[in-house]
């Protein structure tokens, strides 16, 4: 299981600490802001997830710079991502972000559309398909359900030929019914941070 920090609205030297603490992954969730802590932060071995709404706007700064990204829900996203990935870098790990609960205000494909994207996924030669992420519609101990439906699409797609070995569900909220349900990555903000420093 892996925690990976949540660190938007953070400052670098917030990161710096958790770093010197023993985290070693950190999610960051706008391109703008992650770009010029990335570059403060250039000698310390971090590994970047992007975990906030992808535009295609933003995808080849991502591409360049992030070595996850937890967020893809269309395939025009990952085409992209995979034209604009440095030929000199290895394949980008990616995960398909699911809506569970079809909530318009949320990103993410929905379950019936998800095997023809898996599949056009991992057919871009950049992109490595690692598995899938939620923002179930329910938090804390109300999530349980969300989450295990999740590790159960997972295991079905496995078996539809799809290998896939990350399940990325849980925040601080829920981090440990998340756990209970299957997820090897969590995504933790405030437990670890505390308040965010917006600005």
């Amino acid at each position: 299981m892996r925690i990976i920090a949540v660190s938007k609205q953070q400052p670098a030297s917030a990161i710096a600490a958790a770093y010197a603490a023993g985290l070693r992954h950190f999610g960051e969730s706008y391109v703008q802001e992650a770009l010029p802590k990335m570059a403060e932060l250039k000698e310390l071995d971090i590994t970047w997830h992007f975990v906030g709404k992808l535009q295609a706007n933003k995808t080849r700064a991502v591409a360049e710079h992030f070595d996850w990204v937890h967020t893809v829900d269309r395939l025009r996203i990952a085409e992209r991502l995979s034209e604009q990935r440095p030929h000199s870098a290895p394949p980008l790990n990616v995960l398909i972000q699911i809506n569970q609960g079809g909530e318009e205000q949320k990103a993410g494909t929905l379950e019936h559309d998800v095997d023809a994207l898996a599949r056009g996924i991992s057919a871009l030669p950049k992109l490595a398909l690692r598995g899938l992420m939620t923002l179930p519609p329910q938090s804390g101990k109300g999530a349980s359900a969300w989450f295990a439906s999740l590790a159960a699409l997972r295991a079905r797609l496995e078996a539809d030929g799809i290998p896939l070995d990350t399940l990325s569900m849980g925040m601080s909220a829920d981090f440990e019914t998340a756990i209970a349900e299957g997820a090897n990555f969590v995504r933790i903000g405030t437990a670890i941070f505390g308040a965010r420093h917006p600005g």
